[in-house]
C-alpha cells in the first residue's frame, strides 16, 4: 500500500503553534474510556496544508498497510483533535487516520477569508482530492455531531467515498431543528432574519455558545462545560454569515437523489441536543443503502462506555459489509 500523502512542509512559518502548545484537548481525555484516551506522546502527528491562503491544520496517524483511510469531521464548536479518541476505537484503530481543523475552528485561522458552510464542504472535498493523488485507498468519512451533515454533503460533492458514518444527520432548514440547535428556541425562530441583515452585520463574529446550545453537547456536565469554554471549540468566535449559510443552505444533494456511498447513522439515543427522530427524518429519505444503530445511553458527543461499544460494533459490521476490514 502507498504511504499517505505528506505535507509540503511540517509547519509553515506563518502557521501557529500546534497542540503541544494548545493543550485544552488533554482535559477531555479523562471522560473517555481508558483505551481511547490520548496523551501528548500518543497524539496524532500534526501537519499543515496550504489551501486558499489558509494553513489548514491536520491530525494524521499514518498506517501504510491499512486497507482504508478514515477522515474524521467535526461540526461547529468542535475541532479535529477533539475527535482523536474515536479514531482509537478497535474497529477504526487499524485504519489510516486524518482529521482536519476546518476553517475558523481549532488551529485553522481563516485570516481575511469569508468562510461559509460551503467553504467547509469545498475544503474537505479538496483535501480528499489531494490525498487521492498519492494514495488510492478507499476513504470512509466519520462525521461526529453536527459534522454528520458535513460528511453527507462531502460524500455527495466529492464522489469516490467508500462509506459514511455519522452520529447525527438533522436538516437545519427545519424549524424544529433550528430551535434545538439554538441556545434559546426563539433564536432558532429568528435565524431567517439573518438574510435581511446588512453585509457588515453579517460579518460580525460572536462566540459559538452565544448562539448554539453547546451545553447540550454532552450529558456529562463537566465535559459540556469544557467544550463551552474551549476557545478553539464552543467558546470560539463564529461569523453570523457562517451561521446563516449553515442554517439556510440546502444539502449538496437532496436525500431522495443521493447517489453516494452507503451511510451508517449511529445515533446516541439520549442525545439532548438533536434527538434521534430529527436525524431519522432526513436519514429515512436517503436513496441507496443505509444502516441504523442506536448508541445506548449516549449523549450528542458520545463518551459513555456502552454507547462507544455500540458505535464500535456498528462500525465494524459496516466496514465488514464494505469489505474494508
Amino acid at each position: 500500500m502507498p504511504l499517505s500523502a505528506r505535507p509540503t512542509s511540517e509547519r509553515p512559518a506563518e502557521a501557529g503553534a500546534g497542540y503541544l502548545h494548545h493543550r485544552q484537548w488533554l482535559s477531555y481525555q479523562e471522560f473517555f474510556p481508558g483505551g481511547l484516551r490520548l496523551t501528548a506522546e500518543t497524539a496524532p502527528d500534526e501537519q499543515w496544508w496550504r489551501w486558499r491562503g489558509m494553513d489548514v491544520h491536520l491530525d494524521r496517524v499514518a498506517r501504510p498497510d491499512a486497507p482504508a483511510k478514515l477522515v474524521a469531521l467535526h461540526g461547529a464548536g468542535g475541532y479535529g483533535r477533539m475527535l482523536a479518541p474515536y479514531g482509537r476505537l478497535p474497529s477504526l484503530y487499524d485504519l489510516d487516520y486524518l482529521a482536519p481543523d476546518l476553517p475558523g475552528f481549532g488551529l485553522t485561522d481563516p485570516g481575511r477569508n469569508h468562510v461559509t458552510y460551503r467553504t467547509w464542504v469545498e475544503c474537505v472535498a479538496a483535501l480528499l482530492e489531494r490525498e487521492r493523488r498519492t494514495d488510492p485507498r478507499p476513504v470512509v468519512l466519520l462525521g461526529v455531531g453536527t459534522g454528520g451533515r458535513l460528511a453527507y454533503d462531502v460524500a455527495a460533492a466529492a464522489g469516490s467515498v467508500a462509506g459514511v458514518v455519522v452520529t447525527c444527520l438533522a436538516d437545519p432548514r427545519r424549524g424544529e431543528v433550528r430551535r434545538r440547535l439554538a441556545v434559546r428556541p426563539e433564536l432558532g425562530q429568528w435565524s431567517g432574519l439573518l438574510s435581511l441583515a446588512p453585509w457588515p452585520l453579517r460579518q460580525a463574529r460572536v462566540p459559538v455558545h452565544w448562539l448554539a446550545n453547546v451545553a447540550a453537547v454532552s450529558n456529562n456536565v463537566k465535559f459540556a462545560e469544557l467544550v463551552w469554554a474551549d476557545a478553539l471549540g464552543g467558546g470560539n468566535w463564529i461569523s453570523l454569515s457562517f451561521v446563516r449559510s449553515y442554517l439556510a443552505g440546502a444539502p449538496v444533494t437532496e436525500p431522495e437523489e443521493f447517489r453516494g456511498p452507503p451511510v451508517l447513522l449511529a445515533h446516541p439515543d439520549e442525545d439532548r441536543w438533536i434527538p434521534t427522530s430529527l436525524s431519522t427524518r432526513f436519514f429515512d429519505r436517503i436513496a441507496g443503502p443505509t444502516r441504523f444503530a442506536a448508541l445506548r445511553g449516549g449523549g450528542h458527543l458520545p463518551v459513555e462506555e456502552i454507547a462507544l461499544a455500540d458505535l464500535d460494533r456498528a462500525v465494524r459490521d459496516f466496514l465488514d459489509e464494505l469489505g474494508l476490514t
